[in-house]
């Protein structure tokens, strides 16, 4: 089975990076350099947001992989959603992608313009690890929010649950080269007014690594 992992930085994915070996992981492919049984896995590091995403993906990315994955962290809108959680985002929004009218902000579906705002998860496998995970309605943007005016809006006209810089562009990407490919982060934040004393990045980042090293281990999948 071949996986591709995804991630925006090696920082977000350093554990795993241990686990398979890689030292010194750059901008890019990374192979993994150790054996997993029937599992061949390679690491992308794309670059922070949509545009690093997509143009990595458009230079790597083929019908080759039976599997591919986006992880990271994320921010949360929802509180019921634990710091440090893990979450499977199956629908992602360019909440970004539009235009202003005044005070009014139109959504891309209201321009009458081709093309999609809204994308989802493709993944027809069945996987205990995965089947886990809590499903959660995300939005990609190029300024993660910290006003309450501007949060209130994007919860008003979206109601995500979850944010990050990547995702609906992974998506985007992803769509037509296969049949599986999701997207998994852990909860490092609310979205709130900044306050980096309230974050648990240490706690997502160490709970998405197991969880990465633990299903690369154990998952069945062929």
């Amino acid at each position: 089975m071949k996986i591709l992992i995804v991630s925006a930085t090696h920082f977000e994915v350093k554990p795993l990076l241990g686990f398979l070996g890689i030292a010194l992981p750059s901008t890019g492919m990374n192979n993994a350099n150790m054996d997993f049984e029937e599992k061949d896995i390679q690491v992308l590091i794309t670059g922070v947001g949509m545009v690093n995403t997509a143009v990595q993906l458009g230079r790597y990315l083929d019908n080759s992989y039976d599997l591919v994955v986006n992880v990271g962290v994320c921010g949360a809108f929802d509180k019921s959603f634990e710091l440090g959680q893990l979450v499977r985002i199956n629908e992602d929004i360019l909440s970004e992608l539009g235009a202003e009218d005044g005070e009014d902000f139109l959504t891309y579906d209201r321009l009458n313009l081709p093309g999609d705002f809204i994308f989802s998860e493709s993944y027809s496998m069945s996987d205990p690890l995965i089947d886990s995970l809590r499903k959660a309605k995300g939005i990609t943007v190029n300024t993660v929010h910290g006003k309450k005016k501007s949060i209130e809006k994007v919860k008003r006209l979206f109601q995500p649950d979850v944010e990050s810089m990547e995702g609906a562009a992974f998506f985007a990407a992803c769509h037509g080269i296969g049949p599986n490919y999701i997207q998994i982060r852990a909860v490092s934040n609310y979205v709130e007014k900044r306050d980096k004393s309230k974050w648990q990045m240490a706690l997502a980042i160490e709970n998405l690594n197991a969880f990465l090293i633990n299903f690369i281990k154990e998952t069945t999948i062929k």
